[in-house]
C-alpha cells in the first residue's frame, strides 16, 4: 500500500511539475508531511483513536461550523480555513475519523444493538456532517459522507428493514432534492446529458477535459508540453481535472499506470476487509466497518474523479488522492492509510 501510494504521490509531483512549479514545491512538503504523520500515527496505533473516536468526531463537528462562519471564500464556497501556511479543508480530515467512529459506534456491545434507536442515532451523527458540508456548499464531499455511510450502515448489525424504510424515503422524495441544489450544480447535470446545452458555459470544463485526454495519445506530449492544460484551455488543470493533464503529458500509457497502482491499493484495503469480515468478535466486527468504510471512501473518490474527467459522470468538486494538488485530501487519505487495522 506505501509503495502505490509513493508512486501515486511520485506521479502527482512530476504532473503538477510540468504545470507549476510553485505548487509542485508546496505539494512535496504535503506529501513529506503527510507519511511523516503516517508512521506516527501507526506508533500510536489506532487503539488510541478507538477509544477517543467520540471526541474527534465533535472536534470535526465544531471545526466544520468554525469553518462554515469563518472560513475563507474562494469560489462562493467556504470550505477552509487559512493557517497562511496551509488551507486546512475540515470536510477532507473529517472522513478517516467518521469512519472510526461510526465503525466503533455500529460495534460497540453496550448500546442498543439491533434496534430502531440505534438506526435513527447514527443517521443523526451522519446527517449532522452532512448537513454543514451541503451548506457550505461542497455537494461532492456531502455526497462522499453519503455514500460512505449508507456502505457502512448496510454491512452493519441493523436489521434490513430499517434500511429499507430508509432508501424508500431517500425514493419518495429524490425528486424534490431538484430544487435545493444550487443553479450551477443544476446546470453540470444537464449540461452532462446535452453537452452542446452551453458549450462555452458549464459544459466547457467536460468538453475541454475529454479534448485534453485525447490529445495525450499513447506517450503523451511529454513533461511540461501539454498546450491544453500548461496553456489554460482546461480550467482546474491541477485539482479537478488533474487526471486529464497527467494523461495529455504522459498518455494513455501514464493514465494507465495511475489506474493500475490505484487498483493495487483498492485490492489490498479489499482484502482485508474481507479477512475482518469473517471474525466474530466485536473487534473484527469494528476492523470489518472501519476497513469497509476506507474502501468506500477511496473508490468512491477515485471512480467519480477519473469518471468526470473522462466524460463518463457529471463534473464535481471530488480529489484525486495524490494526483489532485492539495495537502488536505492526500493527509486525510493517508491518515486513512495509517488507522487500517
Amino acid at each position: 500500500m506505501i509503495f502505490s501510494s509513493i508512486f501515486l504521490s511520485v506521479f502527482g509531483l512530476f504532473n503538477l511539475f510540468g504545470l507549476n512549479q510553485s505548487l509542485f514545491f508546496r505539494q512535496l512538503v504535503y506529501c513529506l508531511l503527510a507519511f511523516i504523520i503516517y508512521f506516527v500515527i501507526k506508533s500510536v496505533g489506532r487503539h488510541f483513536f478507538q477509544i477517543n473516536s467520540r471526541f474527534f468526531y465533535w472536534f470535526f463537528i465544531v471545526v466544520l461550523l468554525i469553518t462554515y462562519i469563518v472560513g475563507i471564500e474562494v469560489k462562493g464556497s467556504r470550505r477552509w480555513l487559512d493557517f497562511y501556511f496551509i488551507r486546512f479543508q475540515a470536510s477532507e480530515f473529517f472522513k478517516p475519523f467518521f469512519i472510526t467512529f461510526l465503525s466503533q459506534y455500529l460495534s460497540d456491545e453496550n448500546i442498543f444493538k439491533n434496534d430502531l434507536t440505534l438506526f435513527v442515532r447514527s443517521f443523526f451523527y451522519f446527517f449532522l456532517p452532512f448537513f454543514i458540508i451541503f451548506k457550505q456548499p461542497d455537494l461532492a464531499n456531502a455526497v462522499t459522507f453519503l455514500f460512505i455511510y449508507l456502505i457502512i450502515i448496510f454491512f452493519s448489525n441493523i436489521p434490513k428493514k430499517y434500511l429499507t424504510y430508509f432508501f424508500g424515503f431517500i425514493g419518495l422524495f429524490f425528486p424534490l432534492g431538484w430544487f435545493i441544489l444550487k443553479d450551477y450544480q443544476k446546470l453540470r447535470i444537464m449540461s452532462f446529458f446535452n453537452p452542446h446545452l452551453d458549450i462555452q458555459g458549464t459544459a466547457y470544463n467536460m468538453i475541454q477535459s475529454i479534448i485534453t485526454i485525447g490529445s495525450g495519445k499513447f506517450f503523451g506530449r511529454g513533461l511540461g508540453l501539454g498546450t491544453q492544460s500548461r496553456l489554460y484551455f482546461l480550467p482546474e488543470n491541477t485539482t479537478d481535472f488533474a487526471f486529464a493533464s497527467l494523461v495529455e503529458q504522459f498518455g494513455f500509457f501514464g493514465g494507465f499506470m495511475v489506474i493500475f497502482f490505484y487498483s493495487l491499493l483498492i485490492y489490498f484495503v479489499t482484502k482485508r476487509t474481507i479477512k475482518f469480515y469473517f471474525e466474530k468478535k466485536e473487534e473484527g466486527k469494528a476492523k470489518f466497518l472501519f476497513s469497509l468504510g476506507l474502501l468506500s471512501y477511496l473508490s468512491f473518490q477515485v471512480f467519480i474523479n477519473i469518471g468526470m474527467n473522462m466524460g463518463l459522470l457529471p463534473v464535481a468538486g471530488v480529489a484525486l488522492p495524490f494526483i489532485s494538488y492539495g495537502g488536505s485530501s492526500v493527509l486525510a487519505l493517508l491518515i486513512g492509510f495509517a488507522l487500517l487495522p
